[in-house]
């Protein structure tokens, strides 16, 4: 009985543990965080709860990409282009999603996948840019937000995404998560539990180094993981936390969480440059 007690235990740590070891079957991607513009002097207390309403700070506009062997190209969100945001924020040193890939030696063309974390119009109105992707984006999400004629159910999305996501999803290119801790593709899983929005959710990808997690905006910053402060713009804060504290659980290491605006990312990961930050 002590033998089949010891080997029980020793099976459910290894179970505990799986969240770090890529499966032999996964491939190992690179992931690369892309600036495509930057945000001046945006309030810090519109991202940490309970921040100084003084403080500002220059906020990095980014997506990320996962890369495998044999060609598939994984976006994590699609960043923004339409007009009317331009004219709105005015973000400095932009340049379009899909041309800012061009400088991890990529086309629109070439990226197979898009996953979006949430319905904001900074991470889901570029995804029209990319015309030969699959868009992943939690059921929930959607339903929430779009109805069945493809117009915008609350504010919380633009009416311009809401139908520009329909006709993607229309056109049989949408794909629809039904909830926490699915695998959508190998190497790479989603999590819920954020409440940035609704249903807003991060990833998981394998890596040669161990597993990443892309939070997104489910922590705006650093700041937000390291001092355990929720996100300003969220629905529940305590699920906030426990999210951010899943993550730190999920990453093989604390560098590997990727918070979804700090420009602090591309001092700690300098490497290749040009506005990338290759994560390892």
């Amino acid at each position: 009985m002590r033998k089949i007690h010891l080997a029980c235990v020793l099976l459910a740590a290894a179970a505990a543990c799986t969240h770090a070891v890529p499966k032999a079957d996964a491939p190992s991607y690179e992931v690369d965080a892309i600036r495509y513009g930057v945000l001046q002097r945006f309030p810090v207390s519109g991202l940490v709860a309970g921040a100084d309403t003084s403080r500002r700070m220059d906020v990095a506009a980014m997506i990320w990409l996962a890369r495998a062997p044999g060609g598939r190209n994984v976006l994590m969100d699609a960043g923004f282009y339409r007009e009317k945001f331009m004219n709105r924020w005015k973000p400095a040193n932009y340049e379009r999603p899909s041309v800012a890939v061009a400088r991890v030696g990529l086309k629109p063309d070439d990226i197979t996948d898009v996953i979006i974390s949430h319905i904001h119009w900074d991470h889901a109105d570029g995804a029209d840019l990319f015309p030969n992707a699959r868009i992943w984006i939690q059921r929930e999400e959607y339903d929430k937000y779009i109805d069945s004629t493809g117009r915008a159910k609350s504010s919380t999305i633009d009416s311009l995404d809401a139908a520009m996501l329909f006709g993607i999803a229309r056109a049989g290119r949408i794909r629809l998560v039904d909830g926490d801790s699915v695998e959508i593709m190998p190497g790479i899983r989603v999590f819920t539990g954020g409440k940035h929005t609704f249903a807003s959710q991060f990833a998981t990808v394998q890596t040669s180094n161990g597993t990443v997690v892309l939070a997104s905006d489910n922590a705006y910053l650093y700041e937000n993981l390291d001092e355990k402060r929720p996100i300003a713009q969220t629905l529940d804060s305590l699920s906030n936390l426990r999210a951010q504290a899943r993550m730190k659980q999920l990453a093989s290491a604390p560098r590997l969480i990727v918070p979804g605006h700090d420009p602090l990312l591309f001092v700690r990961f300098p490497a290749p440059g040009n506005g990338v930050a290759r994560i390892r």
